[in-house]
């Protein structure tokens, strides 16, 4: 009887160090940014126009599409622009957003070791970076990329040189919330709406830098796909990507005088969060939001409850 006790108890003080060492063998690696949102288009000269002259982006090859184009804001940051597939009849311009991790390869382990769908290894790219994609709780393509070693450089834009975030259509916010934040460790930032009783924007910031994915929220959380009545305009606001700039006026100043502002653009306002935006779109709608780093007034809603961007 001492023996079989003696022997349960062993057991059970060398449980937890064996659980321990389980989630040990694969720890999540950093998760730092947005590297990248991929986009759709009809008419590949309009968006060059759109993302080189209006933007202010350099236009480069594409190491992970060779028929797709990079749009660089920053050596690490750019928009991806791929081709209308033939036949495609989705409203939808939106291929998939992506996010920077230090190890794409440990990030592949870590996600496959909670019951993810992974691929059986990560793709290399000529420029030297390594990536992988998945599903997010909704269907949408999430990529996870490790950027070069050393990346390279690119002018600096004088409009910004930083994607502080990416947003798309989301039903069910605590689907999505159990990958992101519960699995990958991404943190609350602010939510809000057109008015006061209704959450419209939930923002989770990445679990280890400023930047932040944004869910665009249509109900009912029940539902599937992309809504029987949604436009392409519509879906374009929702799937979009966020300039961060330091300066409002000066920004659209530089903007005027260069005669590049679309004419399909917002005034500048300043938004229910807070911050100084201007809202522009490329030839297919997708919208590109330019937005101060820091808010100017108290944002409805909710507090911020993480630290903004500040370059």
């Amino acid at each position: 009887m001492k023996v079989s006790l003696m022997a349960a108890l062993t057991l059970f003080a060398l449980a937890p160090a064996a659980y321990s060492h389980a989630q040990a063998a694969t720890p999540r690696p950093l998760i730092t940014g947005i590297s990248h949102l991929s986009v759709y288009t009809a008419d590949a000269a309009k968006s060059e126009d759109f993302y080189v002259h209006i933007l202010g982006a350099v236009k480069r090859s594409d190491p992970e599409n060779s028929a797709g184009s990079r749009y660089y804001f920053s050596p690490v940051q750019f928009v991806e622009v791929l081709p209308l597939p033939e036949g495609w009849t989705s409203v939808s311009r939106l291929d998939h957003v992506a996010f920077r991790t230090k190890s794409a390869e440990q990030l592949r382990k870590y996600l496959g070791a909670h019951d993810v769908a992974v691929p059986e290894k990560v793709e290399s790219g000529s420029d030297g970076s390594r990536w992988f994609s998945v599903k997010d709780p909704e269907g949408n393509k999430v990529e996870f990329v490790q950027p070069p070693a050393k990346p390279e450089a690119v002018p600096v834009n004088p409009l910004s040189t930083h994607i502080i975030h990416v947003g798309y259509m989301v039903h069910n916010p605590a689907k999505e919330d159990a990958f992101f934040r519960t699995l990958l460790g991404f943190r609350p930032y602010w939510h809000g709406g057109m008015n006061d009783t209704v959450t419209q924007w939930i923002s989770q910031q990445v679990p280890d830098g400023p930047d932040w994915l944004e869910y665009m929220v249509v109900g009912p959380p029940d539902s599937t796909g992309i809504p029987a009545d949604m436009t392409q305009n519509r879906l374009g606001v929702m799937d979009h990507f966020s300039l961060g700039v330091f300066n409002m006026e000066k920004t659209v100043n530089l903007l005027y005088a260069g005669d590049r502002l679309t004419p399909r653009h917002s005034p500048p306002q300043i938004g229910r969060d807070g911050k100084w935006q201007l809202n522009m779109y490329d030839p297919d709608g997708t919208r590109a939001e330019i937005m101060e780093f820091q808010p100017s007034v108290k944002p409805c809603c909710s507090e911020f409850t993480a630290a903004s961007p500040t370059k």
